[in-house]
């Protein structure tokens, strides 16, 4: 199992410290840990029942197409020109070869939105935002931290008390049979 994979099973074993509907309140209760000098290494926050949601922003045409392509690579052909006049000779300004690189962008991105549109065949005539969205998120803790986490968060003791190990088990007998 690759190493990404093995950890992400390991921190999912870890028990739950407690859980929030909002992943805002999970993320303040990690920085309260954090203020108060915990070793957050230990803690995780995770999404619970994920669901993907896409908000439909409305119909694909080819004007906005052309705008989309146009504004992604506007960006690109700045760069384009920086990176230009930086190793260019003298003979061009700066301004001047970063216009040049906008205008060239710009002029590939309407091309480029136009044919992506013209070959996706009305397949998928909107555009939208996707987004990943939990149920819940679970702050999940290392056991031996878990008890102290609880008393930082103000959440009381752990329910149910961890089980007695045999070695206390055997000593609780002792104790009281006599």
């Amino acid at each position: 199992m690759p190493e990404r994979n093995r950890l992400s099973a390991e921190i999912a074993k870890r028990p739950v410290l407690t859980s929030f509907h909002d992943y805002d309140d999970a993320q303040r209760a990690v920085d309260k840990l954090s203020d108060a000098q915990f070793p957050v290494q230990h803690v995780a926050i995770m999404g619970v029942d994920l669901k993907l949601v896409e908000s439909v922003i409305g119909r694909m045409s080819w004007g906005r197409a052309a705008l989309s392509g146009m504004a992604t690579f506007s960006g690109f052909g700045v760069l384009v020109g920086l990176f230009v006049s930086f190793f260019g000779g003298q003979e061009n300004s700066l301004i001047q070869m970063i216009f040049i690189g906008l205008l060239f962008g710009a002029a590939f991105g309407i091309i480029f939105g136009l044919v992506s549109y013209a070959i996706s065949g009305g397949k998928r005539d909107f555009t939208s935002r996707q987004a990943l969205q939990a149920d819940r998120y679970d702050l999940l803790c290392e056991a031996e931290h878990l008890a102290k986490a609880r008393q930082i968060l103000e959440l009381g003791p752990a329910w149910p008390p961890p089980l007695p190990t045999p070695e206390q088990s055997a000593t609780d007998g002792e104790t009281s049979g006599n």
